[in-house]
């Protein structure tokens, strides 16, 4: 039953999806009106048949249906309800699924958003490329990564999710925010793609996907601190960020949609970077397949990789029509993305703007480079080669801290040109905060050129985010906050927060590892860790050996955790988090025979500031997602249907 009503919901979504794909495209080429209504009907269609495989798969989970390949790969009687649950998309299938059903709910956003402006091209374009998009995927469900495909002989139980998916709570909260992020950069893709297939190729359609991009935007930068936090607290391995290649995957589309989100801003002010602005938005999405491709294709090994199935090609393949068609859709209007506007002055916001982008396109390409040569070398001269944190440390700092820079002295630019007194009088102040900032981490023990550098420039950005905020506050109380600009100066106030958590504990941690026997102490960082003993907590899923430890009185638990269902020792750290550091506590292996317990003690300075600087993040988006005063009128006007311009048209006008 479970099988047939999944089959049946991804093939009435694969056959809804390529019919509204081919309808809308004849319709709209043909100039047949009557075709392209069907387009919105049909995204209905898919997000059902979405809806009703992922609850039949879902029902099959929870009933245990054995009977099923990828249940009795990811489910178990054994496993608890929670883990259970999130256990769909805990591998390849299953992820594939969830990606669908996020697609779909996008397609069916954008048409109840543009309800009324269905017959718009520009609109109506937009839907055939996310339908587009959508066929892929259900296709995928169809033929390599059906999550439906039915035993022979049904097992009598199941392994259960990866051990590590069944360890801590945010394996509920992280992937589905990580996929709502990824895939919603499908939004203003498919819209970058339907200006230049009207040649509306102005400011107008950047004013349909603002809020779309930066909603898709937040939720990814949750998703990847929030996957930061949950492999800092899982994986006993003392870090969040390894440089993994399924990491940068995720990192990647992060970079080239934070540059879309700062340039697009000279574009609607100047009518300037038409060509990158789309560049990037279509970079990001194409980003977005080829991350799918390294997580699910089994082309790297890693823990947070899906083991490798035959969509490998498919997505590679399907990476390569994204670019062509962007590529080749620019060259076609080259003509009408010529910028009206012009560069006055480097002195100048938009100047800044160029700037930031470049050092983010250069940070995207070194850790494309990192990411993608070992696959590069295997594929052409049949060896391995490894890429490891040292080359990507080395490679992005300095670019960090040209980032903090800037993120200090665009704020306060003017737009066109600026002089150098204005400058110096904005910068007096948020200069002033990067001294303070700076004796602050000399008078509290800070040391190392590069820590001290990123508190310097964290604390000159910080001082002109809040300069920005306390003068719009000053003219409008707290409804000042809300905004596009004041927002994104939250935003880097959150980015700050991350940097100086990033810069101490990768400068000033400690380690220590001792073996104590049951009663013995130690001292390490003027703290008394006392290791109490051993005991063992069983349950069906587990059974876990614990070392029971206190640290200044506090009782820390330790443990090497049996996973039942395939037998899997991993490890679980206990962590106290303090704002000032945390103190993480590991049990390197199990406890001898003679009771001796092998630990490993770290103090990690201000590294609760990494998540707390990541909610930040995410509040000011919320906050640049709102119009703020200035903006209402501008974005009323902008509800209204762009016309298409005349043959021979000058492009369109730049919104003020």
């Amino acid at each position: 039953m479970n099988s047939t009503f999944g089959n049946l919901g991804v093939t009435l979504a694969v056959t809804a999806s390529l019919a509204g794909f081919v309808t809308s495209a004849v319709g709209l080429m043909r100039r047949r009106p009557q075709l392209v209504r069907f387009g919105p009907v049909f995204a209905r269609m898919v997000l059902v048949g979405a809806i009703v495989a992922a609850i039949a798969m879902e029902r099959a989970i929870i009933t245990r249906d054995f009977s099923l390949a990828y249940v009795a790969k990811v489910g178990s009687t054994k496993t608890p309800a929670l883990y259970n649950f999130a256990a769909m998309w805990s591998a390849l299938q299953g992820s594939i699924l969830l990606w669908g059903l996020v697609l779909a709910g996008y397609t069916v956003a954008v048409v109840r958003r543009f309800r009324k402006r269905l017959g718009d091209p520009l609109v109506a374009w937009a839907l055939t490329v996310m339908l587009g998009v959508c066929t892929f995927f259900f296709l995928l469900m169809a033929g390599p990564a059906n999550p439906f495909l039915r035993l022979a002989v049904p097992a009598s139980e199941g392994t259960g999710p990866n051990p590590l998916l069944q360890n801590h709570i945010l394996v509920a909260f992280h992937p589905p925010i990580l996929y709502l992020g990824y895939v919603g950069f499908t939004v203003p893709f498919a819209f970058a793609i339907a200006a230049l297939i009207t040649g509306r190729v102005g400011e107008g359609w950047l004013l349909e996907t603002r809020r779309w991009t930066l909603f898709a935007w937040g939720l990814l930068t949750l998703g990847i601190v929030l996957g930061a936090w949950w492999s800092y607290e899982v994986v006993g391995w003392n870090g969040f960020w390894g440089w993994d290649a399924v990491e940068n995957a995720s990192f990647l589309p992060w970079l080239t949609a934070t540059a879309f989100i700062h340039s697009v801003l000279v574009q609607e002010r100047r009518g300037m970077l038409r060509v990158w602005n789309l560049s990037l938005l279509c970079a990001t999405f194409s980003l977005t397949i080829l991350g799918t491709f390294l997580t699910r294709s089994g082309v790297v090994e890693s823990v947070h990789a899906f083991s490798g199935g035959s969509i490998g090609p498919w997505l590679l393949t399907f990476f390569g029509i994204t670019v062509a068609l962007a590529l080749g859709l620019m060259a076609w209007r080259g003509d009408r993305l010529r910028s009206p506007g012009a560069f006055d002055s480097p002195l100048s916001r938009e100047g800044a703007f160029l700037i930031n982008n470049l050092l983010f396109a250069l940070f995207a390409f070194v850790v494309l480079l990192g990411t993608v040569f070992p696959l590069i070398i295997e594929a052409t001269q049949n060896k391995r080669v490894a890429v490891g944190r040292p080359f990507f440390d080395a490679m992005t700092m300095p670019i960090g801290l040209a980032l903090l820079t800037m993120m200090a002295i665009a704020p306060v630019l003017p737009w066109r040109k600026a002089s150098t007194e204005l400058l110096r009088d904005r910068l007096f102040w948020p200069a002033w905060c990067g001294v303070g900032a700076l004796a602050l981490s000399v008078v509290l023990g800070g040391s190392g050129v590069a820590a001290l550098v990123a508190f310097t420039l964290g604390g000159f950005a910080a001082g002109a985010a809040g300069r920005q905020l306390v003068l719009a506050t000053r003219r409008q109380g707290l409804r000042g906050l809300v905004g596009r600009a004041n927002g994104g100066m939250v935003v880097h106030i959150g980015v700050i927060l991350v940097a100086v958590g990033l810069a101490a504990s990768q400068s000033y941690a400690r380690t220590s590892d001792v073996s104590l026997k049951p009663g013995e102490s130690t001292v390490f960082g003027g703290h008394t860790i006392v290791y109490v003993g051993k005991d063992v907590v069983e349950t069906k899923q587990s059974r876990a050996e614990r070392a029971r430890v206190t640290i200044d009185g506090v009782e820390y638990a330790p443990a090497q955790v049996l996973f039942n269902s395939n037998g899997q020792i991993v490890p679980r750290p206990s962590v106290r988090t303090r704002p000032w550091g945390d103190v993480y506590l590991s049990l390197a292996k199990p406890v001898a025979a003679d009771g001796t317990a092998n630990l490993q003690i770290v103090l990690n300075p201000l590294i609760m500031w990494l998540w707390i600087g990541g909610l930040v993040m995410g509040f000011g988006t919320v906050l640049a997602m709102f119009p703020g005063r200035k903006r209402r009128l501008a974005t009323d006007a902008a509800s209204a249907p762009i016309p298409e311009p005349r043959p021979h048209a000058e492009p369109d006008p730049v919104l003020a």
